[in-house]
């Protein structure tokens, strides 16, 4: 049987699978082999699949395809990833990329000798606030769109937050039919050294599911809160995976201009796996 080569990557917990499409295209992966590939118990396990190929002189193409097979138009967590792999496999140029998504094109470079990345995500609309009724211990709920559709809930306290029943019914609810949103969570705790810090944990559609950390569900936070006056750019915001997300840019008037996220892109372990039947 033949066998192509993967890099399992992590960004803050958020986890993926990928492949170097010069040797592994992204139409040679149908929705069932992608499931099995990022099956935890009986492939390599990832919350999505990412096809890396070279773009132009100095550039990079990013295809996504969710644990569930579906195709994604952007993931921060794994364009942070896929902006470090690049880099590594002499794809596009560590200081500065191109990245090519479904969903446009994003300035990206590495940073640092470890692991960190940080990309330009494209303006956006500010969140905007949502009549739906509020759960117990919830403050508010508004929308917006960074790459992908999100919803961003302030609540009193994220540790108690029922993320796969309440995830699950926001990210069904008909006010965001057809497509549906992912659902970001976020309150403000101390930190184990004491310190006041802001944290998110997010349901994430077609992984449909809690993830530990989602980037643009970061930076469509980080937004909300400066919109409403909870803190200034750049902000740092915690994930569930214990990582911290640098958020910068500014709010002019009903716009993000200018939203950078910094984290981390790390590879985790690499090996060969079966080619899709």
């Amino acid at each position: 049987m033949s066998q192509i080569h993967f890099y399992k990557m992590t960004g803050s917990g958020n986890d993926f699978v990928f492949l170097d499409g010069r040797s592994a295209p992204a139409d040679a992966w149908s929705t069932a082999s992608i499931r099995t590939l990022c099956d935890r118990r009986t492939g390599v396990g990832g919350d999505g699949l990412v096809v890396l190929s070279p773009e132009g002189e100095a550039g990079a193409r990013m295809v996504y395809f969710n644990a569930d097979g579906s195709r994604a138009g952007m993931c921060g967590n794994a364009a942070l990833c896929s902006t470090r792999l690049a880099a590594r496999l002499g794809i596009a140029p560590a200081e500065g990329m191109e990245l090519h998504t479904d969903t446009g094109i994003l300035k990206t470079r590495c940073v640092g000798p470890g692991w960190g990345a940080e990309l330009l995500l494209p303006d956006f609309s500010i969140p905007e606030e949502q009549s739906l009724p509020l759960e117990r211990g919830e403050l508010w709920i508004v929308r917006c769109t960074v790459g992908v559709p999100h919803v961003v809930v302030l609540v009193e306290d994220v540790a108690g937050v029922d993320v796969e029943r309440r995830g699950r019914a926001l990210r069904h609810d008909p006010a965001f039919f057809p497509d549906g949103v992912n659902v970001n969570f976020l309150s403000r705790r101390r930190s184990p050294d004491g310190a006041l810090e802001w944290r998110l944990r997010t349901y994430e559609r077609g992984v449909e599911g809690e993830t530990l950390a989602c980037g643009t569900g970061t930076v469509g936070a980080a937004a909300a809160l400066a919109a409403r006056d909870l803190t200034e750019l750049p902000v740092r915001i915690a994930s569930w995976g214990g990582n911290v997300f640098s958020v910068a840019g500014s709010i002019e008037g009903s716009s993000v201009l200018g939203p950078w996220l910094c984290g981390e892109g790390r590879l985790v372990f690499e090996g060969d796996v079966e080619s899709p039947k």
